[in-house]
């Protein structure tokens, strides 16, 4: 048997967990960006193919694959798959779905109190030394705390669930919105409560972001969605990037129509210099917090993930049906 990787082979090493079924397979890593015609002569006779959550597995080459049993995503993306072309060919296409929950609940809660706490501007006034007069400042401004904020979730799946439990741990009053509603049973164990959209989006302090990019969410959060935010409001996004205009959120940070925002994914990706956002200077951009797309990307995930994955690798190779199939 045989397993073709597109993605880092050091992550792969990494990650190799301590069953069976690896010593039976044996696997061919090739770095994202290989070309479909490089990917079918390197491993053209595989029967498993693992891609990286960003990299494209088409038609076209899963048809290069006369033995092709399974299509795996590393991680819970798998928009990048052809899954209408794999389930016409009775190919199983799964993914590592609520593997990076947690980790990504633990970003949206780390850019909700770097907002809050001006943790970017902080660290560039300490080391420029002027730690007093930004102490000073603020605390006539005030630094609110978590505990006394509203955080709306919009979506309220898996990270959002895991988002809204670590915020019961600060005191936080949570709103969802969700395109259908959960159970009573569901939002007493999260503590949590419903609201319409556009209420959330009026009443909430922090409007957190957790709703996948469909057609009917892409650029969801507009300018007018912003332009109902409360004045001091935070946005968080650790979702995708194409659910918020950007445009139209730098223009928000500009003009102060909310007061700051937190930022895991930006559109498009990999970000450029000219990018809106990036291009933000003096008060806007001190109310911006960025990071590198790392919300799901920690090691616990990435173990959970290959475990998944060569497990699943496992059943199919035994004709038992695998787990997480989006096919």
């Amino acid at each position: 048997m045989k397993l073709l990787v597109i993605g880092d082979e050091k992550r792969f090493q990494k990650y190799l967990p301590d069953l069976p079924i690896v010593d039976e397979v044996e696997a061919i890593v090739v770095p994202r960006g290989t070309s479909d015609g490089d990917i079918v002569a390197q491993a053209g006779d595989a029967d498993f193919i693992v891609a990286d959550a960003i990299s494209p597995v088409s038609a076209q080459l899963m048809g290069a694959f006369p033995s092709l049993k399974l299509v795996h995503s590393e991680g819970v993306a798998y928009n990048a798959i052809d899954v209408d072309a794999a389930r016409a060919r009775g190919v199983a296409v799964c993914n590592n779905a609520g593997v990076n929950a947690g980790a990504v609940a633990e970003q949206a809660v780390l850019l909700m109190l770097a907002c809050l706490r001006h943790l970017v501007e902080g660290d560039v006034a300490v080391r420029k030394g002027r730690q007093i007069a930004m102490k000073e400042r603020l605390m006539v401004e005030g630094i609110r705390e978590l505990g006394d904020c509203t955080v709306g979730l919009v979506g309220l799946g898996a990270i959002a669930g895991q988002t809204a439990l670590r915020l019961r741990a600060f005191g936080c009053d949570v709103a969802y919105w969700n395109r259908n509603r959960r159970s009573a049973e569901k939002e007493a164990a999260l503590g949590v409560r419903y609201l319409p959209l556009a209420e959330l989006a009026r009443t909430c302090d922090i409007v957190s972001i957790h709703v996948p990019v469909t057609p009917e969410t892409e650029n969801l959060v507009d300018a007018a969605f912003l332009a109902t935010m409360k004045p001091d409001a935070v946005l968080v996004n650790t979702a995708r990037g194409e659910i918020v205009d950007q445009v139209a959120l730098a223009q928000a940070l500009s003009d102060g129509t909310i007061g700051a925002a937190g930022l895991d994914t930006l559109s498009p990706e990999p970000v450029q210099p000219d990018h809106p956002l990036a291009l933000l200077s003096g008060e806007a951009a001190d109310r911006l917090v960025l990071s590198p797309h790392i919300g799901g990307v920690t090691e616990g995930m990435f173990r959970r993930a290959w475990r998944t994955i060569w497990e699943n690798i496992a059943r199919v190779a035994d004709g038992i049906e695998p787990v997480n199939v989006v096919s």
